[in-house]
């Protein structure tokens, strides 16, 4: 399965609609202090590679939903990225319960009426960031990992589907079944890596590499986590 992915990942190309990267004649924006900008190539470089181990793992040891963003607002993390990235605003009522509104799951290109059909994925998901480092950190910094809002790419509203189907699973062994979709994906999944210090394994960094071969102008946007 994995060969025929990287196999298949060459011929992407262009088609895949990534982000270009900053000509001479249209500078980038200032970034904020402490942020990075790269070449998806560039960036998949400096991923570390590591031998993985989920010896341990539990997800209770990533403490999720929390009180958000905004402690004030009554929402959960799970709320607030719903709200967030909502094409069409659902309607908020008591107890921050959503109903209606729109989203458009980019995994599948699918959109989505109801919130409750909706998973809140983990860019990088729990159990692979405990096998590629997340194991030592403290509580509270998986924590802040597991609801993290503050890089809009961490968290992301998709289809049940598409998210159960990805399940724990790295570049090497699941891609969004929008082909489309491959640069951007790649390209957020490796910027997730490197904001929190995360290792690839050697089928992971050899999928990166030949996904970055076949999406050469993306662009990779990541500040590392306080």
């Amino acid at each position: 399965m994995i060969k025929n992915m990287l196999s298949g990942a060459a011929a992407l190309s262009l088609a895949l609609t990534p982000l270009a990267l900053p000509s001479a004649a249209t500078a980038a924006p200032a970034s904020p202090t402490g942020a990075a900008v790269l070449a998806l190539a560039d960036a998949a470089e400096l991923v570390p590679i590591a031998d993985e181990s989920r010896a341990g793992y539990q997800r209770e040891s990533f403490k999720h939903w929390n009180r958000g963003l905004d402690p004030a607002d009554g929402c959960n993390t799970r709320n607030e990225v719903l709200l967030a990235e909502a094409v069409e605003s659902p309607t908020v009522t008591a107890g921050c319960k959503l109903s209606g509104g729109l989203w458009k799951s980019y995994y599948d290109g699918q959109e989505v009426n109801d919130p409750a059909k909706l998973d809140i994925d983990h860019m990088v998901p729990l159990a692979e960031a405990w096998d590629s480092g997340a194991s030592t950190w403290t509580a509270a910094r998986r924590e802040a990992y597991a609801n993290d809002q503050e890089a809009a790419i961490s968290l992301v509203a998709v289809t049940a589907r598409s998210n159960r189907a990805k399940a724990d699973r790295d570049p090497a062994e699941w891609m969004p079944p929008l082909p489309e979709a491959h640069c951007r994906y790649v390209g957020e999944w490796t910027a997730t890596k490197l904001r929190w210090g995360l290792a690839a394994d050697q089928a992971e960094a050899d999928a990166l590499k030949v996904y970055a071969e076949a999406c050469e102008t993306t662009v990779v946007h990541y500040t590392p986590a306080p």
